[in-house]
């Protein structure tokens, strides 16, 4: 391990101990839903931005979540596609760290059994913690073996309904689309089942995830919705709806339980929308407008997703600007929980606890000098080509592995990826690179090259790190 390593875990126990107004064991509701835009539902992320919600989306049980708990407008997946960003939130290391930076990847290199992930953790808080995982599991090998009580498996898109051709893109009209209702049934089971014990629950929805499925009502009332200005698949809303119906059974049945007081649930999307739904403006002017892009590449309409979160002490209907980022879960998870000698090694992310409190001037602290995004293999979608990118501060630089081309964009000003500065902020740019170039070194990352496409070889066999 080396200095920088080191001086983190030394460092741990104080960053963890930070958080005032601890609630002792609490429970934690974790939603975690797929490909969901940062502007797919009528949360409006940014306070002064009105095209961060959707004008035809309809959540209004997201919206009171929001109202009674915060909002984090930049808030960030760990990697712009599922079975990565997964990883991260489970382990708090980067895609680039993990060496799974894509779908489809051999990760026998991955020991599941052996790192510190959100279960293990919080039963070693305390012991008495239960812990579930239902819906999409998404990454290898099963949430049992990961530290989970209990699941219905280690699922992936298809047993949510998915088939990868273009018919994936028509509404089916189903009574429990994209499974919501009984993955929402499994979990207030076990909400009622262990409302004595402290407990950790995700619900990994299949929706918002191709192919659509949507109930008959839900359906009818956006057929005869005006369209918004970006989103306008009928069936895309009413699934997107009929998700939000399922988030508020679980905060209904929270409620009736008497466990709000000490409960936290958690909204987050895993990656942002797919940016060229049919019918929809492609890519630039994408469902994700005014973010750049989408799904499948690290522009922010890929990465920058919702997130939302209530729970005792936590700040109500406020917006937070600090940046975050999925790897940022499990830290933060420990230190509402109350611990602080629970040893994470070698992770990419730090404790957002005290903005949960209000706290706009707090920094997350984390070993690592931003937030990295790694897509070193050309996907045939989207950019198509191989690339990385950083961000610190209201900076973001991206650079192309091919022709080692630099983006670099002050988000601040320019949250649509617009003016590209490379060329007339030369400092930050050569900055940023040289942060991202050393972060891939340090951590071995996967390097691309011509014609890799990391998919089922073992990683050990294609050979190919920095």
């Amino acid at each position: 391990m080396n200095r920088k390593h080191l001086s983190y875990l030394i460092l741990l126990p104080f960053l963890l101990s930070s958080c005032v107004d601890k609630v002792e064991s609490p429970n934690f509701i974790f939603i975690l839903v797929d490909d969901q835009g940062w502007n797919g539902t009528s949360v409006q992320m940014m306070n002064s931005d009105t095209l961060s919600k959707s004008d035809y989306h309809e959540t209004p049980n997201l919206e009171k979540l929001a109202s009674s708990g915060i909002k984090f407008s930049n808030a960030y997946s760990a990697a712009p596609v599922c079975a990565p960003s997964r990883y991260s939130i489970q382990f708090a290391k980067s895609p680039a760290r993990l060496s799974l930076i894509r779908v489809g990847m051999n990760s026998d290199h991955i020991d599941h059994e052996g790192m510190m992930s959100i279960p293990k953790a919080l039963k070693e808080i305390n012991s008495d913690y239960v812990t579930a995982h239902y819906g999409k599991w998404g990454i290898g090998s099963s949430p049992e073996l990961v530290g989970y009580d209990f699941s219905d498996g280690p699922n992936q898109n298809r047993d949510g309904g998915f088939v990868n051709n273009k018919t994936q893109w028509n509404c089916e009209v189903k009574e429990d689309p994209k499974n919501i209702f009984s993955l929402t049934e499994n979990a207030i089971n076990f909400i009622t089942e262990n409302s004595k014990n402290p407990f950790y629950l995700q619900i990994s929805h299949y929706a918002v995830h191709s192919n659509i499925q949507a109930r008959e009502q839900s359906l009818n009332k956006y057929e005869l919705k005006k369209k918004g200005s970006q989103q306008i698949n009928p069936g895309f809303a009413a699934m997107t709806e009929d998700l939000d119906k399922g988030l508020g059974l679980i905060i209904e049945k929270v409620k009736e339980l008497g466990l709000d007081d000490n409960t936290y649930i958690i909204y987050m999307a895993d990656n942002g929308s797919v940016p060229n739904i049919p019918g929809a403006k492609k890519y630039d002017f994408s469902y994700n407008f005014p973010l750049q892009r989408g799904k499948w590449d690290a522009m922010e309409g890929g990465v920058r997703v919702p997130l939302i979160i209530s729970g005792p002490n936590v700040e109500k209907g406020i917006e937070s600007a600090v940046p975050v980022s999925g790897s940022d879960i499990l830290p933060t998870l420990i230190d509402l929980a109350g611990s602080s000698n629970v040893e994470l090694h070698e992770i990419d992310g730090g404790s957002f606890c005290e903005v949960l409190k209000g706290d706009e001037t707090h920094e997350v602290e984390r070993d690592v000098e931003g937030l990295f995004f790694h897509v070193p293999y050309r996907n045939g979608i989207a950019l198509n080509r191989p690339h990385s990118a950083v961000r610190k501060g209201d900076f973001k630089l991206i650079k192309f592995h091919d022709n080692n081309e630099l983006q670099l964009y002050n988000l601040e000003e320019d949250i649509s990826e617009s003016i590209n500065l490379s060329k007339s902020n030369t400092v930050k740019a050569d900055e940023l690179e040289n942060i991202l170039d050393e972060y891939l070194k340090d951590v071995h990352a996967p390097r691309w090259q011509e014609g890799i496409t990391w998919k089922s070889t073992p990683i050990d066999l294609i050979n190919s790190f920095y």
